[in-house]
């Protein structure tokens, strides 16, 4: 990075080229968060011009040392900035959001400031702030988790889809492209979704494939499969089957002549990748070629 990069984009005196170059380094991500968590900060007022004023009382120079101060103004504020950026630092990584990702075939468990447990599943991402997190228990939530929540105030999980609110209680929150899907295990969930609520007591389900909302059967299980280390379905599109096929086992899918609308329902295990293909290919009647990290599904009638 430019030494004087820093300095010129603080004041917005990079130009287009010079920016461009300055956001693709490493450094610039951290200079952007830290300066977004100074915005709601409030230094104590300073006046630049009096300050001045008492140097000059204090100490007269030689009319030939005068040196005019002006450009200093430029690189106080900036020494101000950078400052006040160094001690936002420490409020920023204490205390806003915590952000959790899980990668293809990765589970994590998190434990929450109030013992309220979360299971994230593959290719996922939750964040949270911790700063108040007793009065405010928030989660932004992208793929799928598993939540077991302690008694406490209002728990919400934010999708883009929907939002998901309890005050204690075991349930499942899956939030993938097209797909939406809400489980209650424990205790009674509330889901707002599209402006309507929806209650959900122990062993129901509220489910949205391609913005069409399915009607949902009691669940008999008491965690969901995926925690057991298996992907069930039932009746649901066999292109979303793939996905999570894909995601649990961090292989490349591909299909050929196959209908990713048929429905499927079953069960492949998340851990043995031989006898998942064929749990999937089976019941679907269509056959598959596994070479590396690549699986190929055709239809049984191509070569």
């Amino acid at each position: 990075m430019q030494e004087n990069y820093l300095a010129k984009w603080l004041n917005n005196e990079l130009s287009k080229e010079e920016l461009t170059a300055f956001e693709k380094t490493e450094e610039f991500a951290s200079f952007q968060k830290l300066l977004e968590a100074t915005r709601e900060l409030k230094g104590p007022d300073f006046n630049v011009e009096e300050a001045l004023r008492n140097i000059n009382n204090q100490k007269t120079l030689p009319k030939s040392k005068v040196i005019r101060l002006y450009p200093m103004r430029k690189l106080m504020r900036v020494a101000a900035v950078i400052a006040l950026l160094l001690t936002a630092s420490y409020f920023y990584y204490s205390f806003l959001d915590k952000t959790i990702t899980t990668q293809y075939a990765e589970n994590t468990e998190i434990l929450l400031p109030d013992s309220s447990a979360i299971v994230l599943n593959a290719e996922s991402k939750i964040s949270f702030s911790e700063r108040n997190w007793n009065e405010k228990r928030n989660i932004n939530l992208e793929g799928e988790a598993f939540f077991k929540v302690a008694k406490g105030k209002q728990f919400t999980v934010a999708t883009k889809d929907g939002l998901v609110t309890v005050l204690g209680t075991q349930f499942n929150v899956e939030n993938r492209a097209d797909f939406f899907e809400v489980s209650c295990y424990e205790g009674l969930v509330s889901v707002l979704y599209k402006n309507q609520v929806t209650k959900l007591p122990a062993g129901t389900s509220f489910l949205v494939v391609n913005e069409k909302i399915i009607p949902a059967d009691i669940q008999d299980e008491t965690i969901p499969s995926w925690i057991n280390k298996e992907s069930s379905f039932k009746s649901i599109p066999l292109s979303f089957v793939l996905n999570e096929f894909q995601r649990q086992f961090n292989v490349s899918v591909e299909t050929q002549n196959i209908n990713g609308n048929q429905l499927f329902t079953g069960t492949f295990s998340n851990t043995n990748i031989d006898l998942a293909l064929q749990s999937i290919s089976v019941p679907s009647q269509i056959k598959y070629k596994l070479e590396g990290k690549k699986v190929l599904f055709y239809a049984q009638s191509n070569p």
